[in-house]
């Protein structure tokens, strides 16, 4: 995590550098916020991730003589089959067009993204908690 964190503390030197001159040449304060805000947001990314890497144990991707077999292991479970995300992603579309249309298709579309979005996150969940 420590090249992670060196990036985004770099990028917050940047944008502040960047957010010194753009306010010297143009004097406008929302363009000058804005870039404030990106650096707040890059120091804090950055900060973050040194911080906690400072803490853990160092990973294959920090160490030069890393092995691509040092980082294997389970990454975790991935659905090989799944036809909720494109419920979810039509249910939040409708969501969308209700903005433009109305206030109640928006809500019909709010309720079918939230009743979506819990069947895709308990799709695998059957008996007591079983995976």
């Amino acid at each position: 995590m420590k090249f992670e964190g060196s990036l985004f503390v770099g990028c917050a030197i940047f944008f502040g550098v960047s957010d010194i001159v753009y306010w010297y040449y143009s004097k406008d304060p929302t363009g000058t916020a804005a870039l404030a805000l990106a650096v707040g947001l890059a120091f804090l990314t950055g900060f973050y991730l040194l911080f906690t890497g400072r803490r853990l144990p160092e990973r294959p991707e920090d160490n030069p003589d890393g092995e691509i077999e040092e980082g294997t292991g389970e990454l975790g479970f991935f659905s090989p089959h799944s036809w909720w995300p494109l419920y979810v992603g039509l249910a939040a579309a409708l969501s969308a067009l209700g903005v433009a249309i109305g206030w109640w298709l928006f809500l019909i579309g709010l309720l079918a993204l939230f009743l979506t979005t819990i069947g895709f996150v308990f799709e695998y969940y059957r008996g007591v908690y079983a995976h």
